[in-house]
């Protein structure tokens, strides 16, 4: 069935090829030329030379129609094809009985066939020509009878004209509704995935504006804040003597402030510029502990001065394919979060492991964890940012920033968290093959 089925689209051409009225004009021609091989020899065994010969010129007329369409992607034309059966029926009208024979009954299928394959602007023309030509025969037929021929006898030879000239109009009317129909269906199909497609798009754009809405009124307020905050510092220490325990304390507020102001600014210029401009990516093997080891060691003094121990352990012969300024990026976001929310005295242990074609970096912390409810969102701006051990708070963009380039990298990241008990986030990064 299968194979029945790709041979007649092969002769009727592809959808993609094709349009609707070629196609049901490679069946209807297809059709014509097997019931022509019939009816030709049928036709002159009964006597019938003009009905035969009728037969076979619209035999030669859809073969050649069909070939040049078909094979050579001329166009059939329908106004030929109208015309031709006008001539052919009005001949055969008169030598088949006139009223009495079949004619009348191929006559509406064939205009059928004639709209199914002709521009919507021809049809009334077409319905025009027809019913005025059909008018016109049997008037001539009225006025004179003497003009049709009588092949058959009455009873049992109109009896086999009827029969036999039946199969014609029926087939055509078949692959006719059989075509619309099949075409109808797949374009509504087409129409209903592309309006899905539609509203998942208007999902998405509607989502990422309120994303960005969300990150604009985020950094409107929390960007002013840390910068009022280092003014009041500096005009402190312009305005009040203070002894040196209080500059201490002052100062060391500012440096806290400054850096964690930088931290924002930095997330933020990375992450419009991949918004504007999508970020070139340039993938080679690298060696993940000698790329990784500058950005970790100046963790390491950050993790100290808030108390926290921060060991990592690398393998220095492990090579991973990656962008060495995006993955300093993840991994330096990665830590600052186990750093932000981990309290004095905790530990923050970052691990390399070898896998099958990639490579699992683990950075993992004994901090406050993620609650259940937010762990669904922490990977989006609409995520509200959380405030750290010692109030440190972002714009939450580092985590949607290793995402990102992680993901461009060929790479993926993943979590595991337990709410006051502490995180571990985990990347994997595509390894050399050896």
């Amino acid at each position: 069935m299968k194979k029945l089925s790709a041979f007649w689209f092969e002769l009727t051409g592809e959808t993609s090829s094709f349009s609707l009225e070629s196609r049901i004009f490679h069946s209807i021609s297809i059709c014509a030329i097997v019931l022509a091989c019939f009816y030709i020899p049928y036709n002159i065994f009964a006597g019938l030379y003009v009905a035969a010969l009728s037969c076979l010129v619209i035999a030669c007329f859809f073969f050649y129609q069909y070939y040049y369409s078909r094979y050579h992607g001329k166009k059939h034309n329908n106004i030929v094809f109208g015309l031709t059966g006008l001539l052919l029926f009005s001949v055969n009208y008169f030598a088949n009985s006139g009223i009495n024979g079949s004619t009348d009954l191929i006559w509406p299928a064939y205009l059928l066939m004639l709209f199914a394959i002709s521009p919507y602007r021809h049809y009334l023309t077409w319905l025009v020509i027809y019913i005025a030509a059909f008018v016109i025969l049997h008037m001539v037929e009225y006025q004179y009878p003497a003009l049709v021929q009588y092949p058959f006898t009455a009873g049992k030879g109109q009896f086999i004209d009827r029969i036999t000239a039946f199969p014609l109009p029926v087939i055509a009317i078949y692959f006719i509704i059989s075509f619309i129909k099949r075409s109808y269906d797949k374009e509504r199909v087409i129409v209903e995935l592309k309006n899905n497609e539609i509203l998942l798009q208007k999902g998405l754009l509607e989502q990422s504006n309120a994303e960005k809405n969300k990150l604009m009124s985020i950094i409107s307020h929390d960007m002013r804040a840390p910068l009022i905050n280092i003014q009041g510092y500096l005009e402190l220490l312009n305005e009040h003597e203070l002894d040196n325990t209080q500059r201490v304390v002052l100062e060391k507020d500012l440096l806290a402030a400054t850096n964690n102001t930088m931290q924002m600014l930095t997330n933020l210029l990375y992450w419009t510029k991949s918004q504007m401009e999508y970020p070139t990516v340039n993938l080679q093997e690298v060696n993940l502990a000698s790329v990784l080891k500058s950005t970790l060691d100046l963790e390491k003094m950050l993790a100290i001065k808030k108390g926290i121990t921060l060991t990592y352990d690398i393998n220095e012969k492990i090579i991973v394919i990656a962008d060495t300024d995006m993955l300093q990026l993840v991994v330096r976001n990665l830590v600052n979060n186990a750093i932000k929310f981990t309290p004095k005295g905790g530990n923050i242990t970052i691990s390399a492991q070898a896998l099958a074609h990639k490579v699992k970096l683990t950075v993992s912390d004994n901090g406050k964890g993620i609650a259940e409810a937010e762990q669904q969102h922490i990977f989006r701006v609409t995520s509200d940012p959380s405030f750290g051990t010692n109030n440190e708070k972002g714009v939450g963009l580092g985590l949607l920033l290793c995402k990102e380039f992680i993901e461009r990298q060929g790479g993926s990241i993943g979590f595991g968290s337990t709410f006051g008990q502490g995180s571990s986030f985990f990347i994997f990064i595509p390894a050399k093959v050896e």
